[in-house]
C-alpha cells in the first residue's frame, strides 16, 4: 500500500463527487511532467489524502490502476489547456468533517515531508506545481493522528495502522505530548 497526496483546487468537487482522480498525460507544451506520471503508479487500496482550499478536505482509497480516458465534461473551462485524452483512477472518497489546515501543523508535518517531490511549501501552502505526488509513511501517519478518529473510521482499522505508528522516526505519542 502506498500513500498520495492530491492538490485538487480546480477539479476538487468533481473528482470527490464523482469517484475519480484524472490528470492530462502530458504539459501543455508536451513535457513530462512526473506529477502526471505519477497516476500511472497508484494501485488499487492505496490512500490518497485530498487537498484543496488549503485543507485535506477528503480521504480515498483508490480502486483502480489508471486507464486511459477523455477528460471529463463536468471541468468545464477548468485545465482549457489540457488534452482531451488522459489518464483516470477510480477513488472511493469520504469526505472530512475534520478539515485539519496543514498550515497549522508545520512543526509536525515539516520534519516528514518527502525530500522530493513534495506536495506541500514548507510554510504549509499546497504547492501550485503538484497535481499527485507519493507521500512517505511518517507523514501520512502524522495526518492521520491529527485528523484524528474520522481518518480512522473512513479508511477502517487495518493491520497496517500499528506498522505506521511504529515505522515514524519519532513515535506519533512523543510529538504529541
Amino acid at each position: 500500500m502506498r500513500y498520495w497526496w492530491v492538490n485538487q483546487n480546480q477539479t476538487y468537487r468533481h473528482e470527490v463527487a464523482g469517484g475519480y482522480l484524472w490528470s492530462p498525460k502530458r504539459k501543455s507544451n508536451g513535457g513530462v511532467n512526473p506529477f502526471y506520471e505519477s497516476m500511472r503508479e497508484v494501485a488499487p487500496g492505496d490512500i490518497i489524502l485530498s487537498f484543496a482550499d488549503t485543507r485535506i478536505a477528503a480521504i480515498g482509497i483508490a480502486r483502480s490502476h489508471c486507464y486511459e480516458c477523455p477528460k471529463p465534461p463536468e471541468f468545464g473551462s477548468a485545465g482549457m489547456n489540457w488534452d482531451a485524452v488522459g489518464r483516470k483512477v477510480e477513488v472511493k472518497f469520504t469526505e472530512l468533517g475534520n478539515r485539519i489546515r496543514p498550515a497549522e501543523h508545520m512543526k509536525i508535518l515539516g520534519p516528514r515531508l518527502p525530500k522530493k517531490y513534495s506536495p506541500l511549501l514548507s510554510d504549509g501552502r499546497g504547492s501550485q506545481s503538484v497535481y499527485l505526488a507519493e507521500i512517505p509513511v511518517v507523514m501520512f501517519a502524522a495526518l492521520r493522528a491529527l485528523i484524528g478518529y474520522e481518518a480512522r473510521q473512513t479508511l477502517g482499522v487495518a493491520e497496517s495502522w500499528n506498522d505506521l505508528d511504529t515505522a515514524a522516526d519519532t513515535p506519533l505519542r512523543d510529538v504529541f505530548t
